[in-house]
């Protein structure tokens, strides 16, 4: 059965999706952006406070639905340029710094908002 996942600790969502829908003890967490979900605005500073943001919404949909980054077994990480890749990856990896999960990181043309970074995530019950 599939259940949608929704917390005011992170951003709502800003079109027609789920913050995260879980099935079969399956997390699917949308791509999340550097909004503060108190302002709904992008949060400021560069790609470390964008990727900073974006790893506490994560964490609190994580929480939200009774996960942790601990269940996290693939991200899916897009950057406005790839120059961004070295700092994001420096706060990315703060999160996982034991068996971290499968990843993939691209650089897009553009991402909403005009923000640098968004990751999905997906995680399983272990």
């Amino acid at each position: 059965m599939k259940r949608i996942i929704s917390t005011e600790n992170a951003p709502q969502a800003i079109g027609p999706y789920s913050q995260a829908v879980e099935v079969n003890g399956t997390l699917y967490i949308s791509g999340q952006v550097p909004l503060d979900p108190a302002t709904m605005k992008v949060v400021e500073g560069g790609i470390k406070e964008q990727t900073e943001q974006v790893m506490k919404n994560i964490g609190a949909i994580l929480d939200a639905a009774g996960y942790s980054f601990a269940d996290v077994v693939k991200s899916t990480c897009l950057l406005s340029d790839m120059a961004n890749f070295k700092a994001m990856n420096e706060v990315y990896g703060s999160r996982y710094s034991e068996n971290p999960p499968a990843r993939a990181a691209f650089a897009v043309k553009e991402l909403p908002l005009g923000v640098l970074v968004e990751i999905e995530t997906v995680a399983v019950r272990s």
